[in-house]
């Protein structure tokens, strides 16, 4: 398995590029971060992974804009690889998006994924005056118009959310970037086979194997079984040797892990009673301990 380390609801931004470096010397595959481009102080949308249907984190947490992170991670480092678990691209306008994934594709040597998904705030979404009920056809329209403007050539495209002609956008990335999509959904997975892989949520084991399964039975219907496809886990508990070798022959090889941080789903064993969890120190201490006894 490749292990990723996942920045979601971590709110020391100044510490993510020492994160990156000292994530990359353990050999952490990659990093991750996630995305709200606006955060409203009233929410009445059900968070989807919690029993509760609550935000498991505070209203004021930062959400740092996910392509300048992963580009000031990605030039501190050499070999990291870079994604956003998720980006919210649907409540931006296709341009906006290909230019800034396309530039830290460039400036980070095309280490970059560019994971996406729906998202689950309404009010998100009115804030930025976009309609949420059509935020799926929206998000896979907005895929089609990105890779068409990533060729670097000119192009055009005539749909139902985005028109236009006689547009080109450079830079163009600096290799082809994967596209991975977030959520659990029969439309989100189908989102992901169509694409280059699947960023999973919160799961039991047999949950993601369940997925897994489903995901390449999408893949073998869409005739693309023997393409390269990521399946990214987000384990909820201790993965046996015998899950782990399914999950394995079903393709899935990344694992998103929170060695610091506290959530629903348990606390962080990777961090000591006592230890301040938003300190650097104590993150690097907890990423040692995930690489030491998880990794190996």
């Amino acid at each position: 398995m490749k292990y990723w380390i996942s920045l979601v609801t971590t709110a020391e931004v100044d510490q993510f590029v020492e994160i990156a470096k000292v994530a990359e010397k353990l050999g952490f595959e990659g990093v991750t971060v996630p995305d709200h481009l606006v955060m409203p102080t009233e929410v009445e949308a059900r968070y989807p992974y919690t029993p509760d249907g609550k935000m498991w984190w505070p209203i004021d947490t930062p959400w740092p804009d996910p392509w300048i992170s992963l580009t000031a991670m990605g030039v501190a480092t050499t070999t990291l690889k870079l994604a956003t678990n998720i980006y919210l691209a649907a409540v931006r306008d296709p341009f906006t998006a290909a230019r800034a994934v396309s530039t830290a594709s460039v400036l980070t040597g095309g280490r970059v994924a560019c994971g996406v998904s729906v998202g689950w705030i309404k009010e998100e979404y009115d804030l930025l005056g976009v309609d949420f009920h059509t935020r799926g056809k929206r998000l896979d329209e907005m895929i089609e118009v990105l890779r068409k403007l990533w060729t670097g050539k000119e192009v055009e495209h005539h749909g139902t959310f985005f028109d236009f002609e006689n547009a080109i956008m450079s830079p163009a990335p600096s290799g082809r970037i994967p596209i991975w999509s977030g959520g659990a959904s029969k439309p989100a997975l189908r989102r992901a086979a169509r694409n280059d892989g699947w960023l999973g949520v919160p799961m039991l084991n047999e949950q993601l194997l369940e997925t897994a399964r489903t995901l390449q039975a999408m893949r073998a219907e869409l005739g693309r079984s023997d393409e390269p496809f990521d399946i990214c886990l987000s384990p909820m508990q201790r993965m046996t040797p015998e899950v782990l070798d399914e999950l394995r022959s079903l393709g899935a090889h990344h694992v998103m892990a929170l060695p610091w941080t506290p959530s629903p789903w348990g606390r962080a064993p990777w961090v000591k009673e006592g230890e301040d969890h938003t300190k650097l120190e104590v993150k690097c201490k907890a990423m040692e301990r995930f690489a030491r006894q998880a990794m190996a």
